[in-house]
Formats: C-alpha cells, sequence, structure tokens
C-alpha cells in the first residue's frame, strides 16, 4: 500500500457494559464486540473487512464514520485522529468519511423523495452547489444510473437495486475521502450485485475514493478489493494484499472461510473438501483465554500437549500485513493438506 494512508486505524476497541442488576453487585462485565482492531487504507484502494455474522465488522464501521463513539484506540483520517471529535470538529469531519448501508430501502425515509434524500447531506452541511441543489441531485442520480426525472419519486418505486444507487448517490455527494460499504450488495439479486460492485468500482476509479468493504461474501470480496482483513470475534486474525490471502491463507479461520465459498464446477463441488469448524462461535461477553479461535479450531485439535498450552496462555500478537494472529501459522499448510 501507498507510504502514506488516507485513514488508519490503532488498536480500535468497543465494548458494551453489561448491567448486573440492583441485586447483583460487583465488577460489571462488558460485550468485547471489537477487541484492539487495526488496519490501514491508502487513497483508491478497498479493503475487503470478511468475517461471520457477529464479528463485529458492522460496529468496526460505525465507528470508523463516527456514527458509533470507541471505547478506546485510534481513527486516523489524513494523519488527524477523529476518535474524539465533538462539536463543530466533529461536524466538519462528516464530510470526510460517509457510508453505504446494507438495506437500501430501511435507510432512506419511505416520506422523502429521492431527491430530498440525496440533498439531505449537502443541506446538512450548508453546501449551496453551484447553479442549484437540484441540478447537483440530478447530476448525482445520473452518476449512478438513474433518471434525473426519478427526482420526485418516493423509495418504494423503486426495486432494490436503484434504491441502493440512491443510497450510493448520498454517499458521494460530498466527495468524501473514505465510504465505509457496510455489506451494500447482500440484500441485491446476484445479477443486480455486478452491477452495483462495478458502479462504485467506476466512481472509485474516478474520484480517488477509498472503501472500507465490508463483506461475509468472499467471492464480491475478491473481485472489489485490494486489501483484505479477515476478523473473528472482534479480532483481526489476518490480513493481507487480496492475492496473497486468497492464495496463501496463513490462518485457519480464513483457510475455513475459504473453503466454504461455493465452486461453480459441480465436478470440482464434489471432490472439494471443507474445514469443518467445531462448536459454536463463543460469546463476545466471555471469550476464550489465549486465542480466541482455539476452542473451534482445527488445528489446535492434532497439535502436541505444550503447543496447546500455549494457545490457551497466550494472545496471539496483532497480525502485520500477510501474516496472521495464530501461534502455529508455519502449520498452516499442513492442515490444507490434511483436508484436501
Amino acid at each position: 500500500m501507498n507510504a502514506q494512508p488516507i485513514l488508519q486505524v490503532e488498536d480500535l476497541k468497543k465494548h458494551f457494559p453489561i448491567r448486573q442488576g440492583l441485586f447483583r453487585p460487583g465488577t460489571a462485565r462488558s460485550v468485547k464486540a471489537v477487541d484492539g482492531v487495526s488496519f490501514s487504507l491508502s487513497k483508491g484502494q478497498t479493503l475487503g473487512l470478511v468475517g461471520e455474522s457477529g464479528c463485529g465488522k458492522s460496529t468496526t464501521g460505525r465507528m470508523i464514520s463516527r456514527l458509533m463513539d470507541p471505547s478506546s484506540g485510534r481513527i486516523l483520517i489524513d494523519g488527524v485522529d477523529i476518535s474524539t471529535l465533538r462539536g463543530s470538529e466533529l461536524y466538519n469531519f462528516r464530510r470526510r468519511v460517509q457510508m453505504i448501508f446494507q438495506d437500501p430501502f430501511a435507510s432512506l425515509n419511505p416520506r422523502q423523495t429521492i431527491g430530498t434524500a440525496i440533498a439531505a447531506p449537502l443541506v446538512a452541511q450548508r453546501i449551496n452547489p453551484d447553479g442549484s441543489m437540484k441540478a447537483r441531485v440530478k447530476e448525482l442520480l445520473d452518476r449512478v444510473g438513474l433518471k434525473p426525472e426519478h427526482y420526485n419519486r418516493f423509495p418504494h418505486e423503486f426495486s432494490g437495486g436503484q434504491r441502493q444507487r440512491v443510497g450510493i448517490a448520498r454517499a458521494i455527494a460530498l466527495n468524501p475521502a473514505v465510504i465505509v460499504c457496510d455489506e451494500p450488495v447482500s440484500a441485491l439479486d446476484v445479477s443486480v450485485q455486478a452491477q452495483v460492485v462495478n458502479l462504485l468500482q467506476e466512481i472509485q476509479r474516478d474520484t480517488g475514493v477509498a472503501y472500507v468493504f465490508i463483506a461475509h461474501d468472499l467471492s464480491v470480496v475478491r473481485h472489489i478489493s485490494n486489501e483484505v482483513a479477515v476478523m473473528y470475534l472482534g479480532k483481526v486474525v489476518e490480513t493481507g494484499s487480496r492475492d496473497e490471502v486468497f492464495a496463501r491463507p496463513r490462518h485457519p479461520y480464513t483457510q475455513a472461510l475459504l473453503s466454504a465459498v461455493p465452486v461453480p464446477d459441480p465436478r470440482l463441488a464434489r471432490v472439494q473438501q471443507k474445514i469443518r469448524l467445531r462448536g459454536d462461535l463463543p460469546s463476545p461477553a466471555d471469550p476464550p483465554s489465549g486465542c480466541v479461535f482455539r476452542t473451534r479450531c482445527p488445528l489446535f485439535a492434532v497439535l502436541p500437549a505444550s503447543a496447546q498450552e500455549r494457545c490457551v496462555a497466550e494472545v496471539p500478537v496483532p497480525p502485520a500485513r500477510n501474516e496472521a494472529a495464530c501461534h502455529h501459522q508455519e502449520l498452516a499448510p499442513t492442515l490444507q493438506t490434511s483436508t484436501a
């Protein structure tokens, strides 16, 4: 990645306290939704943030866009820490980071025309476009593949893909530096997904905007991302370039995710071996000691007792680029071979 990242996330945490109740005094526990996440992103690049439901992807995205305050850690945009901004400073920051939501219908006010919805960020930031507000909105509609005459229509008059295009138009209205895309295509048909992803890539080529692309569909992530960060139970367990992560996954969890990707060729699908994880996802209110993945790790089960003790007692170091948060990542090729 470039030497000067536009976005830097350093040891970001979000812990939600659990109320103990009137008759249960004592130290309150907390749900560790995000627990020490770090990554960086350069201008014109896309970071794919992946993992199963409940791993903390969306919470991370909401903290980056400051829709949610972090418990600790730093979020730097162009070198400025925005994690503690308040008042007018936070107001001015809103122009720099925008968000595209998963549900295109729920993110739009059903009583507002899409013209009003797209103009809302401009109005909130007191921006008067050259010409007129209506002309600027129609320009944005045209940019995302909608017709200018759609200006006075309501959200229920559009398909899911069209509504998501409205969401994209609203996100790019302020010419942001970073857009957090929170599973923007998961609610859409496959053919429409491809159209929306291609639109996002076109906008990125034209404007140089950076994307944090949150998704659980690895095929989409592989298509759109330059960098990938894999999350599990609030932590980043592997990070690196797209090609490196997909070709040579180093963490057993990443390997399990990739083995679950459907194969289009039925003959290959029949012989493909799945890496099956044991048990259920632990509670983020009571994560396992040491390596949080060890209770489900297929590699842990075949390790000698001395190696298992390290997994139980010692928390893995957060991964550097093209590395994994695993004490035994050098054995990752062995796990792949044993399931082939």
